[in-house]
């Protein structure tokens, strides 16, 4: 006897800076260690699937940008939903489950996803799974982790109830209401941002993509002695505790060293959308004083020879690069001091089980290593979860592969909120306390994410001073702690401060607190 083929549902994500794409990655993995195949597009491709005639369950996985809009990826979708002239029941026969990503320190939480959801149930849509809603604030992964759990149970009901539907025929009314109220109800889960009430308890292991280890099977780093956890040390029950931790995510770049020399792309190939102009600085102000707790400068651009226009208020961003002497550590690390100036082509690997795989939008395809490292992937970025267990493939210390399964598993969700999340570890923070740890420029790629460009609001008038913008900000500060052995500052607000400098402190012994000068400095 064959066996039965996968059941099919719907995978959609509308992402602005990849947390939705990856959450769906992961659940698409998933999906087949519970007997289920995960059809996954972007919200955007319309081409792909059709709302309008789908018969199997779909999830939805939307993140939340700017002031509570939906992702650019997700703004054509909305557009075509919002049609005033949809009739109440366009998605009466439509089955869906959503899970909104956002940040509760933005007025309008998860809007993007309450803005779809709210949409589809005006449409006719019912949910075949509650809506889930995670908050960045406190850690996306406490609310994510236990919905993607709830939802196989969830789906197959969903898938079952279509089936019996499809095989009744004329009696489907008659066995829907025969049916047990419990393949209706909706699997009942406190996704709220009251995050410490959630117990995250053992399960064991969860098919393919689980994996248990036990903590005799290795010797930690720290000695037993010491009773408090930290980045690299684990206490019981933590320590002794069988671990369920998130699949391999699937390689999928490969880098090659290139002899042939060239130019690196324009800056202002890297944005999607919008223009790009080189300005120069025409004055910068210290407005705190030397001893103040924090540094307050003000910055002046000449905008006259672009078509660059502005109101009072306005938000424009300014491209920044990476501290280039934490890109030289991370090379030294990495054991490519040498290799720095030499161009890489970057390409999908062959054969890679990646659904969809693609070279990342802000990666060039052929550049230097340090273009890279310092333009495009932002080297700051917290660690997630998946770029933790990859790192943990990349570990040759016994300890300190145990402590980064750790870290990413579902037992040590309070330890990664604690030590890597609130204590903003960045990559170079992690190579450091776990020195084994030595990943591919290739998995760098993968997981880092693009380097953004930092927004500002305009303090000027066009009008009282044209041709001029100005814009005040706080030099940004992160101190050494137990996680991070150097002080930091922001990485645009810290390049900011560095280029002006001439201006600030035109001779080591005179301050200039007019700022005046004609410096070419540009950003």
């Amino acid at each position: 006897m064959c066996c039965e083929s996968k059941r099919r549902f719907l995978l959609l994500y509308a992402t602005q800076k990849g947390q939705a794409k990856a959450i769906a990655e992961e659940i698409w993995q998933q999906a087949g260690a519970h007997g289920l195949e995960a059809d996954m597009h972007c919200i955007s491709e319309m081409d792909k699937y059709n709302l309008e005639t789908e018969k199997d369950p779909v999830v939805i996985v939307i993140s939340t940008t700017g002031t509570g809009d939906p992702p650019d990826t997700a703004r054509k979708f909305v557009k075509k939903i919002q049609d005033k002239t949809l009739p109440p029941d366009h998605f009466a026969h439509l089955q869906y489950g959503l899970l909104g990503l956002g940040d509760s320190e933005y007025m309008f939480f998860c809007n993007g996803g309450r803005t779809v959801d709210r949409r589809l149930q005006e449409l006719g849509a019912q949910h075949f799974y509650d809506t889930g809603l995670a908050d960045d604030c406190v850690g996306l992964e406490l609310v994510v982790d236990p919905w993607i759990d709830g939802l196989w149970l969830a789906l197959k009901e969903a898938l079952q109830l279509q089936k019996e539907k499809e095989g009744m025929n004329n009696a489907v009314d008659a066995v829907s209401s025969s049916l047990s109220p419990a393949l209706h109800a909706v699997r009942e889960l406190n996704l709220s941002s009251e995050v410490q009430n959630l117990k995250l308890e053992d399960e064991g292991a969860r098919g393919s993509d689980l994996l248990s280890q036990k903590v005799n099977d290795i010797n930690l780093v720290a000695p037993a002695r010491d009773n408090e956890p930290t980045l690299v040390h684990s206490v019981p029950p933590l320590s002794q505790s069988a671990l369920n931790i998130p699949a391999l995510p699937p390689e999928y770049i490969e880098v090659q060293f290139q002899e042939a020399r060239g130019e690196n792309p324009h800056l202002s190939s890297l944005i999607s959308e919008g223009s790009a102009f080189e300005v120069p600085v025409t004055k910068a102000v210290q407005l705190t004083r030397e001893d103040a707790i924090k540094t307050a400068l003000l910055l002046e651009l000449d905008i006259s020879d672009t078509a660059f226009e502005y109101q009072p208020g306005d938000a424009f961003c300014v491209m920044c690069p990476n501290n280039v002497s934490e890109v030289e550590e991370l090379l030294h690390i990495l054991g490519l001091s040498e290799k720095g100036d030499d161009f890489i082509c970057v390409k999908v690997k062959q054969g890679t089980k990646k659904k969809g795989a693609s070279r990342p939008q802000h990666i060039p395809e052929r550049s230097t290593l340090k273009f890279i490292l310092i333009w495009c992937l932002e080297i700051r970025a917290i660690p997630k979860k998946a770029f933790l267990r990859a790192l943990v493939e990349c570990t040759s210390d016994a300890g300190e592969k145990r402590r980064l399964q750790e870290l990413c598993s579902r037992q040590g969700a309070s330890d990664y909120t604690r030590f890597i999340r609130d204590s903003n570890v960045c990559l170079l923070d992690l190579l450091h306390a776990f020195p084994s740890c030595k990943p591919s420029l290739s998995l760098l790629i993968e997981h880092l994410p693009k380097l953004q460009a930092r927004s500002y609001s305009v303090s000027s008038s066009n009008l009282y001073q044209p041709g001029r913008l100005s814009f005040v900000f706080n030099v940004v500060e992160f101190p050494a702690g137990p996680s991070r052995p150097v002080s930091r500052k922001g990485v645009c607000t810290g390049w900011l401060a560095e280029l002006i400098a001439p201006l600030l402190y035109p001779s080591k012994n005179t301050l200039d607190t007019k700022g005046e000068s004609s410096s070419i400095e540009k950003v």
